[in-house]
């Protein structure tokens, strides 16, 4: 007979080694996936794990660990303040998108006028776009209770048309030959995100991800409202009981994971991405929430868990071109990383019982 008992406390040890665990099966599991697709599951590994950092074209590739890391961090950050409180915003996506359109549209508004002012007010509309879409959920579920989890999903589905709708009207081109899609921001510098130091992938949306970090850090370890956060998620009878405003909390935590998507929606439309597509998303809202279990709502470890996750965004995509492995793939291979961490974390609460022993997994 197998059963889960539960430990007395939870295994400090075992929550450190899950992430740990979790990466080595991924790798084991995805290269067994590898190999059902006829590939070779070592080559296949090393090309997704070693070539964007050390292969031969390392130089190329490791700008991109900052440009598609930054994102994932920023959003991360964000959504783990909320987890850490119990509170699930599963819609960053959706903000992320909000952001973009905000900050793109600010600074389309004012082309082909040049001025300092222009890209500030397009970090201010995005941080703005992202936070009133967060607070939609957030109000309705203090004051009517509803599920976040499920009003911020769906609202991810509403800014994608919204996204969809800007690309072919009031965003769209008019130079751009009936083709949906917005300016190419690069293309105006007084809207361009460009690298801080060129050549580097060092944009201000890496700036503002490293003091994303150290301001969670501050937060949680050294204020009053972060110990209001660890302890709502911890033991919410206790937080009632320590007079935390749970109504302030909803609004701060989605409030604030919004704004940082929204960051990151008007960095990545300014500087990489350039510009305001259909396609623009492409799954950073939701690949932030691996990010930040991976990194054990810890912003250290979201810092961590982001340059791995952007390593496997940069060498899954080697791997397609190099290997002729399928996006479809690599996408599982990702969210393999999710799975065995959820399965991993498991045993961090139970020991595993084989008959009448038990395994201290």
């Amino acid at each position: 007979m197998i059963a889960l008992v539960k430990r007395p406390e939870p295994s400090k040890a075992f929550s450190l080694a899950a992430p740990v665990l979790a990466v080595l099966a991924t790798m084991l599991f995805g290269g067994l996936l590898f190999s059902l697709l006829g590939k070779d599951p070592i080559e296949a590994i090393k090309t997704i794990f070693w070539e964007p950092v050390f292969g031969e074209f390392a130089f190329f590739y490791r700008p991109q660990l900052l440009i598609k890391g930054a994102p994932l961090v920023l959003i991360a950050i964000g959504l783990s303040l909320g987890f850490k409180a119990g509170i699930w915003n599963i819609g960053a996506e959706g903000q992320y998108i909000m952001g973009a359109l905000f900050g793109a549209g600010v600074g389309l508004a004012f082309y082909p006028l040049e001025s300092v002012f222009i890209f500030p007010l397009m970090v201010l509309a995005g941080a703005f776009g992202g936070w009133i879409w967060a607070m939609i959920p957030a109000i309705l579920k203090v004051k009517f209770g509803t599920n976040e989890i499920l009003v911020s999903l769906m609202l991810v589905y509403v800014a994608e048309q919204f996204l969809a709708s800007m690309s072919l009207g009031l965003l769209k081109n008019p130079e751009g030959f009936g083709f949906p899609g917005s300016r190419n921001l690069q293309q105006y510098s007084s809207a361009h995100n460009a690298d801080l130091i060129a050549g580097s992938g060092m944009h201000w949306g890496v700036v503002v991800a490293f003091i994303a970090v150290i301001f969670a850090y501050v937060l949680l370890s050294r204020h009053r409202l972060g110990f209001a956060i660890r302890v709502t998620g911890d033991a919410p009878r206790a937080a009632a009981f320590s007079g935390v405003n749970p109504t302030r909390l909803v609004l701060f935590c989605l409030g604030m994971s919004g704004l940082l998507a929204g960051l990151a929606g008007v960095f990545e439309v300014s500087g990489p991405a350039g510009q305001v597509t259909i396609d623009f998303n492409v799954g950073y809202g939701f690949t932030a929430i691996i990010v930040a279990f991976l990194g054990r709502l810890h912003p250290v470890g979201i810092l961590l868990a982001g340059a791995l996750m952007a390593l496997t965004y940069i060498g899954g995509d080697i791997a397609q071109s190099k290997l002729g492995l399928p996006a479809a793939a690599i996408q599982v291979f990702q969210g393999m990383l999710l799975f065995f961490l959820l399965a991993f974390d498991l045993f961090t609460n139970f020991r595993l019982r084989i008959g009448n022993s038990e395994v201290s997994a």
